[in-house]
């Protein structure tokens, strides 16, 4: 007698616990709906995010050009598209007929300083110009200190405009200083004009 009803007991037990099991199972597969649900949220969420974060870079950068391009024209003509100098140097940033030939611009000096749209276009058509043939100038010296001087894209760019990007690369090969028909020399310009965060491409 006794036999019988421990298998009983037994049985009854294991019954229990398939019991158990079977409802355990069903609620590790309701969590895991559930998880996958949220994965889902949760990665449109993170995708959205990653938009309004590359928005708020592509603004602060274009904002830090704008900061750049304006400190440069007021430095070079107060910020005067119409103005030319007493060697002929043109408009708002100060450019020279053989720059402008160099890089594509075949335009009459009232054609250049009649187009505020234009000169910005030469602008950063030079940038980028500069940008490419001083590249690893940039990369070997940007973030360095060079006689307490903070050494950045910005400066040996806002350099490179001053006095072309020779005088820049004799500079950072044998320490020798450009200076413009004013007696500027170009390690103002990359003092004064260092730290924008341009990222020009």
């Amino acid at each position: 007698m006794k036999k019988p009803i421990i298998f009983a007991v037994l049985l009854s037990l294991l019954s229990l616990g398939m019991i158990e099991k079977t409802i355990s199972n069903e609620k590790t597969i309701e969590l895991n709906i559930n998880e996958e649900f949220d994965l889902v949220q949760w990665q449109k969420q993170k995708e959205e995010c990653t938009i309004d974060s590359l928005r708020l870079v592509t603004i602060y950068h274009q904002g830090e050009l704008d900061n750049f391009l304006s400190a440069i024209g007021q430095r070079e003509s107060s910020n005067r598209y119409h103005v030319t100098n007493k060697w002929g140097y043109m408009g708002k940033y100060q450019f020279g007929k053989s720059t402008l030939r160099g890089l594509g611009f075949d335009v009459t000096r009232k054609e250049f300083l009649s187009n505020p749209e234009l000169q910005e276009e030469a602008m950063l058509s030079l940038l980028l110009h500069n940008k490419e043939k001083l590249q690893k100038y940039i990369d070997v010296f940007d973030g360095k200190r060079i006689n307490g001087m903070l050494i950045t894209e910005s400066g040996i760019l806002a350099a490179a405009h001053l006095g072309g990007q020779g005088s820049v690369k004799r500079y950072f090969k044998h320490g020798k200083v450009f200076k413009d028909g004013y007696g500027t020399k170009i390690t103002s310009y990359m003092d004064t004009f260092s730290g924008y965060d341009i990222q020009l491409n």
